[in-house]
């Protein structure tokens, strides 16, 4: 009976400390606040994109070719901070922006955080800033992203670039990703998880490869800050349960535009064979390998990665096939 009671105890006091956690989240993310740990500051803009303010860096001149580069999920435009003055130095007008929902855009109750409403939000964010056609670079589910501008809004798409681009949904098998997507318990544990900082800097070395490359704090830091919040809580759980990629596998034959497939040998996240894959299955597509190389090259190699950018974008179509 007193072993009863004190697991009943001990089971009050945890659901208690659970709740108040709940509680206690922030509803959003300020930037101003943050302005000193956030990464190319100086380069921040906001927009309203249909009534939703929609964060985003921008680096070049204003006159340069547009290249738009579309963050992961449950990310932020954080992971472009590599290479955003360096495409920019290439000669592009570098638009990163951070997805709904993610980093320090809005985080809308309404919306359903399906890949298409992002892709939806970025056609939005072109016509906002007048862009008519530009460069898409797309790293894991932006890769869904912008692939499915590509496919949707044909016009809007000069080149597009795939980099470990979520291409279906076996990314919803994973541990984490199931518990993200299971009713009442995803509502109660997901917050939890996705606020943890301990989990993110493991999330963080696992997507890179084992070489030298050293995990900034200040990095974790900055990608940790809207991870705490409501509002990211909530799409974090609902793009997860309205994840629907295979679409992408489905109908990539029908991308007309000069494509960029690219991935790193050792991608734990999505495996190079989906590489392949997409590959094979996008008409004339070019595919590109970064050897001892995870999930994110763009953070990796840097260098290496504006190099092969910059080469592929100044190739003129017809070069293509």
């Amino acid at each position: 009976m007193k072993k009863r009671y004190w697991l009943a105890g001990i089971s009050a006091v945890a659901a208690s400390g659970v709740a108040a956690k709940l509680l206690l989240r922030p509803r959003d993310v300020e930037w101003e606040k943050n302005r000193e740990i956030i990464f190319h500051a100086d380069r921040s803009r906001f927009i309203q994109v249909d009534g939703v303010p929609v964060h985003y860096q921008e680096a070049g001149e204003s006159d340069s070719p547009p290249m738009i580069v579309i963050h992961g999920f449950a990310s932020s435009n954080l992971v472009w901070s590599k290479v955003l003055l360096p495409l920019a130095d290439a000669g592009y007008r570098v638009l990163a922006p951070d997805l709904l929902g993610f980093g320090y855009s809005g985080k809308p109750r309404h919306l359903d955080y399906t890949i298409t409403s992002q892709a939806t939000m970025i056609v939005g964010f072109m016509r906002q800033l007048g862009i008519d056609r530009a460069m898409l670079v797309g790293s894991s589910y932006g890769g869904a992203v912008a692939a499915t501008i590509a496919l949707d809004n044909p016009d809007r798409v000069e080149k597009l670039i795939l980099v470990g681009a979520v291409t279906n949904n076996r990314p919803t098998r994973y541990m984490l990703m199931r518990l993200f997507g299971s009713p009442i318990i995803g509502d109660i544990l997901s917050p939890l998880l996705a606020s943890s900082r301990t989990l993110l800097r493991r999330r963080m070395k696992k997507v890179y490869d084992r070489h030298e490359w050293v995990l900034d704090e200040r990095r974790v830091q900055a990608r940790h800050l809207p991870l705490r919040t409501r509002g990211t809580h909530r799409a974090i759980i609902r793009t997860v349960r309205r994840w629907d990629a295979d679409r992408i596998s489905r109908d990539a034959h029908l991308i007309s535009q000069p494509t960029m497939v690219m991935w790193g040998e050792n991608d734990r996240e999505v495996p190079l064979r989906d590489g392949e894959k997409i590959h094979g299955e996008i008409p004339h597509s070019r595919f590109i390998v970064f050897r001892e190389c995870g999930h994110i090259p763009h953070e990796e190699y840097p260098e290496l990665f504006t190099e092969v950018v910059t080469e592929f974008l100044a190739k003129k179509s017809d070069e293509e096939l």
